[in-house]
């Protein structure tokens, strides 16, 4: 710690544990993330304050409010990019997608619309009402194509931390790998939701962490609990999670 952050009583602010975002929402336009590249740019200031130096962005791939496709996403990455070079900035920033498991991202599947991450990952979610129909079977149909898939946030399903608790030990046995989100463990959805993230990373079930962020309020949490004993104790218990191992470069 500094002594300007002794006798100002300003806490430093550690780095994210991790320079390889997997799962946020900065794409200019598509979604309900950053709504144009201004506010997209600055986002991505933002996380590089944090240590981030690539990012896979995801937006979400989801029946009825977001039928996004390649024609949709590839020209607002294009768009990133193009300013961020203009601007001097060179952060790797790439694309996949959050794909919510419903009939729309089966049919994009099918006929190879949905970009997956490098090494063959996708990032998988699940609807907040209920687990898909047949989960079991279509993560495994995904694996068998060559697929890797992720789970995104298995923190804030309360089916699973209210119900039945034990689907996570099943799942994550089975080989879904499982990311939960850093505002998370910063407590920005409820207690509930913090203390089932911090439980499956004291039982070593976190593969892959991700900011989810989607504006500047999000950023403005992460940039508070990044000053926390909370933030201290987490980055201590994350030996596991593998974004940079699997992601070095993009």
């Amino acid at each position: 710690m500094s002594i300007f952050s002794i006798f100002s009583g300003k806490k430093e602010a550690l780095p994210l544990p991790i320079a390889t975002d997997i799962h946020c929402h900065i794409l200019p336009g598509v979604d309900d993330g950053s709504p144009d590249v201004e506010t997209s740019v600055a986002l991505v200031e933002r996380m590089q304050k944090w240590g981030i130096r690539r990012i896979i962005a995801t937006p979400h791939v989801t029946e009825c409010s977001f039928e996004n496709t390649p024609d949709i996403l590839d020209p607002a990455l294009d768009e990133l990019q193009t300013t961020l070079r203009e601007r001097g900035n060179t952060i790797e920033v790439i694309r996949s997608s959050e794909n919510r498991i419903d009939d729309y991202f089966r049919e994009l599947l099918k006929a190879g619309q949905i970009q997956l991450m490098p090494d063959d990952y996708i990032l998988i979610e699940n609807p907040f009402i209920q687990e898909p129909w047949q989960l079991d079977q279509f993560i495994y149909d995904l694996r068998i194509k060559g697929m890797r898939p992720i789970l995104a946030h298995p923190e804030r399903y309360h089916y699973y931390y209210e119900r039945n608790s034990t689907r996570y030990a099943e799942m994550h046995r089975a080989g879904t790998y499982f990311q939960i989100n850093i505002l998370s463990l910063a407590g920005a959805y409820g207690k509930i939701e913090k203390k089932v993230a911090e439980e499956l990373l004291e039982r070593g079930m976190v593969d892959f962490l991700g900011t989810d962020l989607h504006n500047e309020r999000h950023a403005d949490i992460i940039d508070r609990y990044l000053t926390t004993s909370d933030a201290r104790r987490h980055f201590a218990a994350m030996g596991s999670v593998m974004n940079d191992r699997v992601f070095p470069t993009l």
